[in-house]
């Protein structure tokens, strides 16, 4: 479990050889001994994952992360471009070995400049190893056949030079994980393998669960689910073949286990005789054969755990005919609330009947609640289970177990539900730790299952935070990601042309952009030549509906599709510096895109194919362009408009004088609007300038300091001067501080208009009537964007917050 949660932390360094085997796919590298292999096609995506999975940052203080972290410290320089492959196992002294596996390309490790580094070339057998120290690590890498090959150990690294017989088991097990998930893993379920069991106690231990268990892994912030397969050869020696030739049935031992219990292990038959046809052979002891009868109807079968206690559940088909199975069992020793509490005669029946499933063996006691069957060794258990399900506050009930049922499957082979208590002790007991896993209190339910099909078995899980249903108008913080570097620019919302919803692209102080899912998953990183200038615009080049990432650095323009990549001829590239951010013109509303480059004084307007359009012939300015050209349309008419600090130009389609402003105003840096259907800005004094479509100018004195900041939509106008933020006409006085400048959003027919003060770290949310909302401000960094991201009606904005992480809220 250590090595899986924290995984990422490996990356390595690359080697050369000429060595010709006949090893075609990264999986037929796999060292022979491999108890785990972790499969991923983003590194990147994964270390974000785990950095920011809250769930796997609760290892982070035991020893064996420490212990880990420290070992694999400094190999953090490999960037692969494609699927990589991560494999542990022991060597003879069970000291822990890892190799890593994947695609060599020219940019997989750059070693200029790296401080601390020590290379070697060592040869084997006419073959070249490169061994490398880094911060004093020593690790061993070659590439074979066009596959880069490093380890911790220079045996493994040997032994992938030698060609073997592949795994054709392990090869079958691994074609059936995904390639866009976090991670894929697969487990050897041996004697090797450092995971000990699923299973509370110990009790059925992994290496006679099953032979292969693969399974691919989504990691969020608050979420890891699993899903996946598990195979074992057709043999007595797996406890998952128990299952075999057996119909999976609807779990409903949820209905009465009570909602302080600390979980449930539920397994399910559609005939009591075949599963017990099974279960003989692999425990090779018939000694069900007496007891039968007892199970005729039974199709479920469960454990309640409650502290030390235990309750045993049997599902009835035909509860009449499992009475009747009972009739020795007929003498009452309690009554509670109606229901008869009888003796049992034979408190070791489960254990003996269900070993190693059931270990509990003193059932002294029973009651019969509609088709359950419930027994235990003490009144108080009965009594507890009795009084919840006749006051509905089972598990059934409460909405966080429904909520992670959602997304497992009504009816499994076997099923187990733990609480924080019992998840933590099957963690500190795979861990072999003397520092324990810490609290896990806020996620109440996890749950794993199998369902068995034919010769193998599904297996999904969940691991999930549980939160409180929000109040409303109440502000929750959904995502808090960090990334490895301070964040640059502020993050933004994009639009996801697959799912509609709203994702996240920021950029961090060493030229990488991200892009992040709204489930706070890092679905690329991209390294860039530049700081982004502005906004980030989308753009559907193709006509297909596929949206692509337009944006100029100061020497690039770029468009970047979905995945992350560069779509041809872009980026361009430009001698001369860009000083403002990239202009997305769409005049007709038909995707043929003009991209506006601005140059100091110069306009360069190209076509979606990164050609001058020749017919716009505007040249230069008189002095260099303040803001971004804006296209605004009133009536038939375009206008591309922009200023200098003396002039503004407003031009038509082909960059000719549209319209010449009478004014002899200067102008601020405030950006030029559309407001009442006139050009609006202002000039260094805080005057309002508006001009008309006729070139006549007004100037309105707004009582605005020299420091000003304006917006507007349409109709709505917004001024912030040192503290006071005016929204149509209504003056909000706020504290003295540092404010980014005012943004609008229209959103769901009602206008908003957010600041923030860096000062306090501080976001304000007002609405047009300049009206603060309920339970702002709230911490941030930074201006912020605010959308609806996904399929609820709540919005959502998002903000940087602390130097190296952005925050996603929403408005309940």
């Amino acid at each position: 479990m250590r090595l899986f949660c924290f995984s990422l932390l490996f990356l390595f360094i690359y080697g050369c050889s000429n060595e010709k085997t006949n090893h075609t796919q990264l999986i037929h590298f796999v060292p022979e001994n491999s108890s785990i292999v972790l499969k991923t096609s983003n590194l990147e995506s994964l270390k974000s994952s785990i950095q920011n999975n809250d769930f796997l940052q609760h290892f982070s203080k035991t020893n064996a992360y420490k212990n880990l972290e420290s070992k694999l410290n400094g190999l953090s320089l490999l960037q692969p471009t494609g699927e990589l492959l991560i494999c542990f196992s022991k060597n003879a002294i069970d000291s822990l070995q890892y190799t890593i596996i994947t695609k060599y390309s020219k940019g997989l490790f750059v070693r200029d400049s790296l401080k601390n580094y020590i290379e070697e070339t060592l040869k084997y057998k006419k073959k070249s190893i490169i061994k490398s120290s880094y911060n004093n690590h020593t690790f061993y890498s070659a590439v074979i056949d066009s596959t880069f090959f490093a380890s911790s150990s220079i045996k493994l690294v040997e032994n992938a030079f030698n060609y073997s017989d592949t795994n054709a088991e392990l090869e079958k097990i691994y074609r059936t994980t995904e390639t866009d998930k976090t991670v894929s893993v697969i487990l050897k379920c041996d004697e090797t393998n450092f995971i000990k069991s699923f299973f509370p106690d110990n009790q059925l231990p992994l290496k006679t669960f099953t032979n292969y268990l693969a399974f691919d892994t989504e990691i969020s912030q608050d979420e890891t689910l699993i899903n996946g397969i598990t195979q074992a050869n057709d043999s007595t020696k797996s406890f998952i073949n128990v299952f075999k030739n057996t119909i999976p049935q609807e779990n409903q031992i949820q209905h009465i286990t009570p909602i302080d219990a600390d979980g449930f292990l539920s397994f399910t038959f559609n005939t009591y005789e075949k599963f017990h046809s099974n279960l003989v052979k692999f425990t090779q002891i018939d000694t069900l054969k007496e007891t039968s009868h007892l199970f005729d109807n039974i199709i479920e079968v469960g454990v309640i755990y409650n502290s030390n206690d235990r309750a045993i559940v049997l599902n009835s088909l035909d509860g009449i005919s499992t009475e009747d199975a009972l009739i020795s069992e007929q003498n009452v020793i309690d009554t509670f609330r109606q229901v008869d509490i009888l003796s049992f005669s034979k408190p070791d029946l489960f254990e003996t009947c269900f070993s190693p499933l059931i270990s509990f063996n003193k059932a002294t006691k029973y009651c019969i609640l509609d088709n359950f069957l419930v027994f235990g060794d003490n009144l108080e258990i009965l009594h507890d289970i009795i009084s919840n399900y006749q006051n509905k506050t089972t598990l059934s009930e409460q909405p966080y177990f429904n909520d992670i049922q959602e997304q497992l499957s009504d009816a499994s082979s076997l099923f187990m539900v733990f609480n924080p208590s019992i998840l933590n002790d099957i963690l500190n007991n795979n861990l072999e730790d003397d520092s324990a896993v810490t609290s896990l209190d806020n996620y109440k339910i996890s749950a794993l299952q199998f369902i068995y099909d034919t010769n193998f078995a599904h297996v999904n899980g969940i691991v999930k935070k549980t939160k409180v249903k929000a109040a409303q108008n109440s502000i929750t913080e959904e995502l808090n990601i960090r990334l490895d570097n301070d964040l640059l620019n502020t993050p933004q919302f994009v639009t996801n042309h697959i799912t509609r919803q709203k994702e996240i692209v920021v950029q961090d102080i060493k030229n990488n952009l991200y892009l992040i899912s709204n489930s706070g998953k890092v679905l690329w990183k991209k390294q860039l030549d530049g700081a982004i200038l502005g906004q980030i615009e989308q753009i559907d080049l193709y006509k297909n509906g596929k949206l692509q990432l337009a944006f100029t650095t100061p020497h690039r323009l770029y468009v970047i599709d979905r995945n992350g990549h560069n779509v041809s001829p872009f980026p361009g590239k430009f001698n001369d510096v860009i000083t403002q951010p990239l202009s997305v013109f769409d005049y007709g509303n038909n995707k043929n895109y003009r991209l506006l480059i601005t140059q100091g004084k110069n306009l360069l307007m190209y076509d979606k194919t990164l050609k001058v359009v020749k017919g716009f012939v505007f040249k230069s300015a008189n002095n260099p362009i303040l803001n971004q050209p804006q296209h605004f349309r009133i009536g038939s008419k375009d206008y591309i408009v922009f200023k200098t600090q003396n002039k503004m130009y407003i031009l038509d389609r082909t960059g000719r004088t549209r319209v010449s402003p009478k004014t002899s105003n200067s102008f601020s840096n405030e950006s030029i609007y559309l407001y009442n259907n006139k050009f609006t800005t202002t000039n260094p004094d805080g005057e309002l300038i508006t001009i008309d479509s006729r070139g006549n100018s007004v100037s309105q004195n707004l009582n605005l300091s020299s420091q000003h900041h304006i917006e507007t939509s349409s109709k709505t106008l917004v001024t912030l001067s040192e503290n006071k933020l005016t929204i149509k006409g209504t003056t909000y006085e706020l504290d003295y501080g540092i404010y980014t400048s005012p943004k609008l959003f229209y959103l769901q027919d009602k206008i908003y208009v957010a600041i923030t003060d860096l000062q306090t770290q501080k976001v304000y949310l007002f609405d047009s009537n300049a009206q603060l909302l309920p339970n702002f401000p709230v911490y941030g960094n930074s201006a912020i964007t605010l959308d609806n991201i996904d399929s609820d009606k709540d919005l959502e904005f998002v903000t940087k917050g602390g130097t190296n992480s952005i925050i996603l809220y929403q408005i309940n």
